[in-house]
């Protein structure tokens, strides 16, 4: 059915990555990296350096998905690339906290920020309500959930380019200077910078959204890897030129430590009514994200339960091509996490699990081109060998950072992947204990 008319259209699969990129991270995250770089100049190199880096993932997945355009992102690619238990465990990770844990947050913060248009309201109330009703958007057809996508990312983007060119509009702006010495431009290699790469690492996440809706893209050789690094290109200008926008309005040293830097900006450009744009554009954002988590997660989950027969369960789709089943039950696993807030706990150390198994995809574009050089590629990454080593270099040093600087979430991750390989060795011989009955009664 889905193979006759595939309901994703490029437009709508590149809208999908930057509704999943941009969340609350480029509002809230500059003050942190000023602590630490201090210098307006290298706060700004952070985010070029993120783009640039984001950038060479999305072309490598572009190859990737060209090359195997089946739903599952991560799942789908490193079962092929190496072996069915390492996808099993990078799909289980997805299922279990890599969706369901940002998902909640998420949630929660739209339900923090809607208090400012809604005094008094409770906010776990509405953070829940809105990871129903949006499950029950994506329920009805895929093809509706893209256009409700599409609607809420144009408007979100719209304001965003309001913003952004009212910034630079005002007419007294703070300076951003350029190094004056050596010494100062030595400043974007030091380990403050790499602490402030981890912090943008996060606000760019998401990439690699249309990846796991890549079974259902129309053309996807040639339209997902388009959508990858036209999405990825986009957000990384938008980024730019906000952070641009926030040095420009307000001196840095205000900024230094802060969190509310969108509402410090916005109050500088547009006054006390500031506030109130940008918390309607950070709810907008935040409806866009959650709406692109919870359509794209569970393809994660539907992808397994077709090669696994202990989870076959989940691949069950609806007449219009929807996994019911993998959506609800992504969607309770956020709810819990919002009713009790659990996903504060597997935060800290998700997101090492998630970037450990994106380098593992990233160095499958190597692994392929010596293991099967042959193989059809409707799409190579430009710039090989250069761009995925960038990738893997730069993702290499932040999670070496980690480690060192957090070695218990680093143990929990390990604990994480030795749990998740017993589960999959008990599914696998669960399978062919199964299989050998059914043979015997033959």
């Amino acid at each position: 059915m889905l193979d006759q008319k595939k309901p994703v259209s490029l437009f709508s699969a590149t809208i999908l990555v930057i509704a999943n990129m941009i969340g609350t991270g480029v509002f809230t995250t500059l003050g942190f990296q000023l602590a630490g770089v201090h210098l307006p100049f290298s706060a700004i190199m952070l985010w070029v350096v993120g783009g640039i880096v984001s950038f060479c993932g999305a072309l490598s997945y572009g190859e990737l998905g060209a090359m195997m355009p089946r739903s599952g992102g991560e799942y789908a690619y490193l079962t092929e690339i190496y072996h069915p238990a390492i996808g099993f465990l990078t799909g289980s990770v997805s299922i279990l906290v890599g969706f369901g844990a940002p998902i909640a947050l998420a949630a929660m913060a739209l339900g923090q920020y809607s208090g400012v248009v809604f005094p008094g309201a409770n906010q776990t109330v509405i953070a829940v309500a809105a990871i129903v009703f949006l499950t029950l958007v994506h329920l009805v057809d895929v093809q509706f959930g893209c256009r409700f996508q599409n609607i809420f990312t144009v408007g979100k983007i719209l304001l965003i380019a309001a913003f952004i060119v009212a910034g630079f509009l005002m007419p007294y702006p703070q300076t951003i200077g350029l190094p004056e010495s050596l010494g100062e431009l030595g400043s974007v290699f030091n380990p403050d910078f790499a602490v402030g790469l981890v912090y943008v690492s996060f606000a760019y996440s998401g990439w690699n959204s249309s990846a796991y809706i890549a079974g259902e893209i129309s053309k996807p050789e040639r339209n997902l890897p388009i959508s990858l690094f036209l999405g990825t290109l986009f957000v990384t200008i938008c980024y730019v030129l906000l952070n641009l926008v926030f040095l420009l309005t307000v001196p840095a040293g205000e900024l230094a430590g802060k969190i509310e830097i969108g509402y410090l900006s916005a109050k500088a450009i547009f006054g006390a009514g500031g506030v109130q744009l940008m918390t309607l554009l950070i709810c907008l954002a935040l409806i866009s994200a959650l709406s692109s988590m919870i359509m794209v997660g569970p393809r994660v989950a539907s992808a397994m339960g077709e090669d696994i027969r202990g989870l076959g369960f989940l691949a069950a789709r609806n007449k219009k091509g929807v996994p019911v089943r993998a959506i609800i039950i992504q969607s309770s696993v956020a709810i819990l996490f919002a009713l009790t807030s659990a996903f504060n706990v597997v935060l800290t150390y998700v997101g090492f699990t998630l970037t450990l198994f994106a380098c593992m995809a990233v160095l499958g574009v190597f692994v392929l081109r010596f293991k099967k050089p042959c193989l059809k590629r409707p799409f190579k990454t430009w710039g090989y060998p250069v761009v995925p080593a960038l990738y893997l270099v730069v993702n290499a040093w932040m999670l070496c950072y980690l480690v060192i600087q957090r070695p218990l979430p680093s143990a929990f991750c390990l604990m994480t992947v030795a749990s998740l390989l017993v589960l999959y060795k008990w599914l696998t011989n669960r399978h062919s204990q199964s299989t050998l009955l059914l043979e015997e009664k033959r």
